[in-house]
């Protein structure tokens, strides 16, 4: 996946900082993106995946109007319910900005997004 940096993805805009260069949240968001991508052909019917820990160093900095492109490598073998993506994103000039690791879990998409029952329930 591959992303051009503009004012809305700063630090200074998303206020993860004061300068205006490519922003860390920003940046995970996309390489969140790429392993949402990337755990598909690990889903079964009504399932999906949620992420549940990242571990990225940023590290170097991107201007505005600098390109930047995001991959996700699945895992050789899943751990059961748990995908381990090693995620990387090179800059337009082929600098490594970040790496790192993010993980995600499958779920059953229905029962992700049913409620608890709420006290009392039940009787």
């Amino acid at each position: 996946m591959r992303y051009e940096v503009t004012d809305d993805d700063t630090a200074m805009r998303l206020g993860s900082g004061d300068v205006p260069v490519l922003a860390t949240p920003r940046l995970i968001a996309w390489l969140e993106a790429a392993t949402v991508r990337a755990a598909v052909p690990f889903l079964g019917t009504g399932q999906t995946s949620v992420g549940t820990a990242v571990r990225v160093e940023h590290l170097r900095a991107t201007r505005v109007g600098g390109e930047i492109e995001v991959t996700a490598e699945p895992p050789a073998a899943p751990a059961g319910r748990r995908l381990t993506f090693t995620v990387r994103a090179v800059d337009g000039s082929g600098q490594v900005v970040a790496t790192g690791e993010i993980e995600r879990a499958v779920v059953d998409r229905q029962r992700f997004l049913t409620p608890p029952p709420g006290p009392g329930a039940g009787r």
